[in-house]
């Protein structure tokens, strides 16, 4: 479903006919082909007035201010009219030389016209990103007001954008920005690697501060940069931010010192967005410790107990997996990392108490109703019969990406090797009916990861790649890449050493990096 409107848009308004309001943009503008605007779109004319006496002149362009060399001031514009996706070329460089009144958001007039268009690009495209479903409260876009009054957060939000823009100049078989790149993307590349610099340098400087150390906004930058991390390549750096994070919610978050019920943004409180970054570095934790090596992530009991405080709602979800389906994935990690730490071969007592509770965990998989949670949903969302599908296909990527893994624990307790290609089949199969469903499309990496580790086939391997592929034109996340280039990788060494496939649960944390496939 798309992103929620606020009303018929200006468009249909203006051409004096019914919006019929099914979406942003609607499908009235769709058809027509033309652009679906939320208000009346700025009109910049030449001279300082549209109409009398003042129509056509202009002031001295000497007498304004000069914000860059050679005499030009230069303001970077999006197009903030517009409803629906952007893209890359939505935002661009204007000389404004003969408009010397800029219109500026009060809240941001202590920031330099490139933040400024930073933010913009980080509430225009960052936020429906990093989120299943687009909103007027989605978490994400309630940051940018904790990030005006907290220097650690604003660079990390910065550093986010400026790294995502960077990336939409790489292509999927390019990962180096070429050499025919625009001068704004290599200026965006400098602009990414400052920021990033500068928030480390903040964050390390708030952690060695009592008080500082404390803020909600420290746990908040530390938890983007998590995110900054799937941009940048997807491994060596998140299991890092994403302990540090879990440390300082443990310590600080069951005794905040802010005001609880603050207002942080529209529709969200303080209180909203702690709950909002737990229960995310919580779904991080359990899909990305599933690849990771054996308890490489420790585990806390006090956060554990501030998890279970805040419910699940698919507004406030980066990836939507049901916590039920997420929770059998952490025991089922559980398992794995005894396994791993366990004499071999396992007495037959250890064996079946293992058998036992694995075949526990998958019968607790299997009698998982998709279709029942995706339309549960419905009381918060007011849901349509196509978002409910959809979810319920989401839910069923997971449910199968799960049962995939539970069998190759079996297989390591048994040392057999099972056959799963049907639920190969029936995965790539859930995975082809999402493709066009953008906003949950870009939520399957991890089931689809998994499906590529078990798939056989030539035919099933390619039609994997070009998923992950798929999946970069929507995210831009360099993670992606590496993902298709770890798989091909993965199939080239099976090939060759005739590796049994059960044993990817514990090789996969044995490759020199620590990947999220997120």
């Amino acid at each position: 479903m798309d992103p929620e409107s606020d009303g018929p848009c200006y468009t249909c308004r203006n051409r004096r006919i019914q919006c019929d309001q099914t979406g942003v943009p609607c499908a009235k503008c769709q058809k027509a082909g033309l652009e679906c605007l939320d208000k009346r779109p700025f009109r910049w004319v030449k001279g300082v007035a549209i109409r009398g006496r003042m129509q056509g002149r202009s002031y001295d362009a000497n007498k304004a201010a000069e914000a860059t060399a050679g005499g030009k001031r230069v303001v970077m514009k999006s197009n903030a009219t517009r409803r629906g996706p952007r893209k890359a070329e939505d935002y661009t460089i204007f000389d404004t030389t003969t408009l010397p009144i800029v219109l500026h958001d009060p809240s941001t007039s202590h920031l330099d016209r490139k933040s400024q268009y930073y933010i913009d690009y980080f509430n225009d495209r960052i936020c429906k990103l990093f989120i299943v479903y687009d909103s007027n409260r989605n978490p994400f876009r309630s940051l940018i007001p904790m990030g005006y009054q907290d220097p650690v957060l604003m660079k990390a939000l910065l550093a986010l954008a400026a790294r995502h823009h960077v990336n939409t100049g790489h292509s999927f078989h390019q990962t180096e920005l070429p050499a025919s790149s625009s001068l704004q993307l290599a200026n965006a590349n400098q602009d990414a690697l400052s920021f990033k610099h500068q928030a480390m340098e903040a964050l390390s400087h708030s952690l060695r501060d009592a008080q500082l150390s404390k803020k909600d906004t420290t746990v908040a930058s530390i938890f983007l940069l998590i995110f900054l991390d799937l941009l940048e390549s997807g491994s060596d750096g998140w299991n890092f931010h994403l302990q540090g994070a879990k440390n300082l919610i443990a310590s600080t978050f069951s005794h905040p010192e802010s005001e609880e019920g603050i207002n942080q943004g529209p529709g969200r409180t303080l209180e909203e967005i702690r709950g909002f970054i737990i229960k995310q570095i919580y779904f991080i934790e359990t899909l990305g410790g599933a690849f990771l090596r054996p308890k490489l992530l420790s585990h806390i009991s006090s956060f554990d107990h501030q998890k279970e405080q805040y419910e699940e709602a698919i507004e406030a979800s980066f990836l939507g997996c049901p916590e039920y389906i997420l929770t059998v994935i952490q025991q089922l990690s559980v398992q794995r990392d005894s396994l791993a730490e366990a004499q071999r071969p396992l007495d037959e007592v250890s064996a079946n108490t293992y058998l036992k509770d694995t075949a526990s965990l998958i019968e607790t998989i299997r009698s998982f109703d998709s279709y029942a949670w995706a339309k549960s949903l419905q009381r918060s969302r007011n849901s349509s019969s196509q978002e409910i599908i959809g979810l319920c296909n989401l839910s069923e990527a997971y449910k199968l990406g799960a049962l995939l893994y539970a069998g190759r624990i079996v297989d390591a307790l048994t040392e057999r090797s099972i056959e799963q290609n049907h639920l190969v089949t029936e995965l790539l199969g859930v995975t082809e009916s999402l493709k066009d469903n953008l906003e949950i499309f870009k939520c399957i990496l991890w089931p689809m990861f998994v499906a590529g580790l078990e798939c056989q086939w030539q035919a099933q391997r390619d039609f994997l790649i070009s998923c992950i592929e798929k999946f970069w034109d929507i995210t831009n996340c360099l993670n992606a890449v590496n993902a298709a280039k770890t798989l091909q990788e993965y199939w080239q060494k099976e090939s060759s050493t005739k590796e049994e496939r059960s044993q990817w649960i514990f090789s996969m944390g044995s490759l020199g990096r620590d990947w999220l496939w997120l």
